[in-house]
């Protein structure tokens, strides 16, 4: 059963634009890198050439490299050493455009990655790098080819790419944003919203919701995806603390999502008090700091800044964390304990989050990361600084009617140019700058509202 993915015609556009740089594709454990490449390499190049460097072809091509390397002072060194290694790894290799490389698991051979700028100079074969534990290549054993790399990041099925794997992606692109469609349009789309919160877009899971629409069967085989993440994760740690520190700190991120309502300065402080259940030291802080950095790396987790006074340019950093699957978001809230309606709260706001990062990590959005806002004692969801007008737009994201005070006050005194209100259970409308959408379109509004004129994608 295949899934389609976007990030399919971005590959397309990368072997168009002919860089000549190495491609390096990021992304979690099991959100289906390898097979997008694997489709994407078959289906474009006359030569495919696969390593994985934690099986036995990577193996194979380092003793490849040891022969091409066997070179005595005095001797003539020799002329295209590296192209050589890859001739003697498969004798179809030929350095050409129409012939691509593909070495994955490459965090594991820091000899390997130090090769991509060498790839990147020259070769005119077109190579692609990837691993889901590219954090490992952070370490001084490793080169970092900066200059030499394009990149691009695979995430869990989008809500998009999960209504094509239903046959829906039409009626999300065509459905009127502010309720002018038919309802039932609407409530088909909600219906899958309600499944996709729950489920996440693991490729696996949801290939086994398509199976046999079990919402149990997927969240067994949600917690398969998360125990292999963890597992595998414990390898790269030697010390016995922040190896234990993997089964905790997941449940204990999903606690302070539902503790803290205005952000943190001290997450690290926060995450160690709920592990530990005591004030952290030193050694526990470093110990948190490195877990989380792994996470982070790993695409498990991301970070939300905060506006303070909803000004753009004064952000505290690091103040707020998400999960970067609704599924993964969803399984921890449940472990952590939270309530239906707070439950409810959190995996909205996290599917916003989710949309918006893409935003900012397209250059669309100012920031490095989603923000939400304070102002005058309270609290906006979401602040927006569109690099498309330069102005700002708050969000605010609802389960029921209600209309927060924040959002209203930030209309009141100018500090936004109009407020979204995403909601489940509304059809879309627009009253001056109020501007009501259904949460699960909230990848097709564009916010760029100019006092009436709101374009949408």
């Amino acid at each position: 059963m295949e899934l389609k993915r976007d990030i399919y015609e971005e590959l397309l556009k990368w072997k168009k634009a002919d860089t000549g740089k190495v491609l390096e594709v990021r992304g979690a454990r099991q959100t289906g890198k390898t097979y997008i490449i694997d489709k994407f390499s078959r289906e474009n190049y006359k030569t495919y050439i696969y390593i994985n460097m934690v099986q036995t072809s990577g193996e194979e091509f380092l003793e490849c490299l040891d022969q091409v390397a066997d070179w005595k002072p005095g001797e003539p060194r020799k002329d295209k050493a590296l192209q050589e290694a890859f001739k003697l790894f498969d004798v179809r290799f030929e350095d050409c455009e129409d012939t691509i490389v593909v070495i994955d698991e490459i965090q594991e051979s820091a000899r390997v990655y130090s090769l991509i700028r060498q790839f990147s100079r020259e070769f005119t074969s077109n190579f692609v790098v990837t691993g889901s534990y590219l954090g490992k290549t952070l370490s001084r054993d490793y080169f970092k080819p900066v200059g030499d790399l394009d990149i691009l990041t695979l995430y869990s099925l989008s809500y998009e790419e999960f209504l094509d794997a239903f046959g829906k992606r039409e009626l999300y692109n065509e459905i009127d944003l502010y309720g002018g469609s038919s309802h039932d349009g609407y409530d088909e789309l909600k219906k899958y919203y309600d499944i996709y919160c729950q489920i996440g877009g693991y490729p696996a899971v949801v290939k086994r919701y398509l199976e046999d629409q079990d919402i149990s069967a997927c969240m067994g085989e949600l917690h398969k995806v998360i125990q292999i993440f963890i597992e595998e994760s414990q390898s790269y740690f030697e010390d016995i603390l922040e190896v234990n520190l993997f089964g905790q700190l997941l449940p204990a991120i999903a606690h302070t999502m539902i503790k803290e309502k205005k952000g943190s300065d001290d997450l690290i402080t926060e995450l160690s008090k709920i592990v530990y259940k005591q004030e952290s030291n030193r050694v526990t802080k470093k110990s948190i700091n490195q877990t989380i950095a792994w996470l982070f790396r790993s695409h498990i987790i991301d970070f939300c800044g905060k506006a303070n006074e909803c000004s753009p340019v004064n952000v505290s950093m690091n103040s707020r964390f998400y999960f970067l699957d609704v599924g993964v978001c969803k399984y921890f809230l449940d472990m952590a304990g939270a309530d239906l309606p707070t439950l409810r709260g959190i995996l909205s706001e996290n599917f916003v989050y989710i949309e918006l990062l893409k935003r900012i990590r397209e250059f669309k959005m100012a920031g490095t990361a989603p923000m939400f806002g304070t102002y005058k004692e309270g609290e906006i969801d979401f602040l927006i600084n569109s690099r498309e007008n330069y102005k700002n737009y708050g969000v605010e994201v609802k389960a029921g009617k209600s209309e927060g005070k924040t959002a209203q006050q930030l209309l009141k005194d100018e500090k936004v140019e109009a407020v979204y209100f995403l909601k489940g259970d509304t059809y879309g409308g627009m009253a001056d700058r109020k501007i009501t959408v259904p949460i699960y379109l909230v990848g097709r509004v564009q916010f760029d509202y100019e006092r009436g004129n709101e374009k949408t994608s």
